[in-house]
């Protein structure tokens, strides 16, 4: 008699299918172990003294800055702005001097959200539309 496969007389066979389960564990959990590593990886910076050229394509003007005070005032590139008139008048001037400016806005934590709206509006009215706001990691 030959042998059947299916037989449920005699030893009982060996598993021969793979188990996934334990590999898709050790899977999800080196996942987990580099995301979290990886926010470590990316908040180091070095500091790098970069070489100076001669030949250089052109100098990065500093970026514009208006900052919102937590009693409301304007302050542009660290020099206060009267009222929203003159602060204004510092955006046009600013955009007619380079119309590729870059306006970086930081507001103190305690200031009113319809200030910082309202000088990023005077800003837009001024013509410029390229905008960053400034947060701190602490």
């Amino acid at each position: 008699m030959g042998a059947s496969v299916g037989s449920s007389r005699g030893k009982r066979g060996g598993i021969v299918g793979i188990n996934i389960t334990p590999m898709v564990d050790v899977v999800l959990v080196l996942l987990v172990i580099m995301m979290v590593s990886s926010t470590y990886i990316v908040s180091q910076s070095l500091k790098v003294e970069l070489p100076k050229s001669a030949s250089s394509d052109a100098a990065v003007s500093a970026p514009t800055m208006v900052t919102v005070t937590k009693d409301g005032a304007y302050l542009f590139n660290q020099e206060p702005a009267e009222s929203d008139e003159a602060l204004s008048s510092l955006f046009r001037r600013a955009f007619a001097e380079n119309p590729d400016t870059n306006l970086v806005v930081t507001a103190d934590t305690a200031a009113l959200h319809g200030k910082v709206i309202h000088a990023i509006d005077l800003a837009r009215q001024a013509g410029i539309t390229k905008f960053a706001i400034s947060v701190s990691r602490d």
